[in-house]
């Protein structure tokens, strides 16, 4: 990825491995991405939209857990560093600035989860 403006770290139980492992998490203005640091397991969402946005505007429908989390970044928009809120969960992706509130929306794009115990040998 280029020009991430985020990237942290949640200690979380992964949805593929079902192991205890930080999601490597990172977002720039072209993608965003979660990565598993046990099995690999990665999932990479597309920017939507991007926009001013009232907290609660939208609402995710999702499959498991959404993840609410709070990380100190510097906002593309305000370029002031201070806490973003990011808001993950099975399709949707999105960081919003707590300064200025601008809000960059991504969905869900593509899963890669590499095998676990190599190419299979397929007949």
């Amino acid at each position: 990825m280029t020009e991430d403006f985020i990237g942290m770290r949640y200690p979380t139980t992964c949805y593929n491995c079902g192991k205890m492992a930080d999601q490597e998490i990172a977002a720039s203005s072209s993608r965003a991405e979660v990565v598993c640091s046990n099995c690999g397991a990665t999932r990479i969402f597309v920017p939507r939209f991007e926009d001013p946005a009232e907290p609660g505007e939208f609402t995710p429908v999702e499959c498991y857990d959404v993840w609410d989390l709070l990380t100190d970044a510097t906002c593309k928009n305000c370029h002031v560093t201070g806490p973003h809120r990011l808001i993950i969960g099975c399709r949707n992706f999105s960081t919003h600035c707590e300064n200025c509130e601008y809000t960059h929306f991504f969905r869900f794009d593509v899963e890669y989860i590499p095998e676990r115990d190599g190419p299979s040998d397929i007949r």
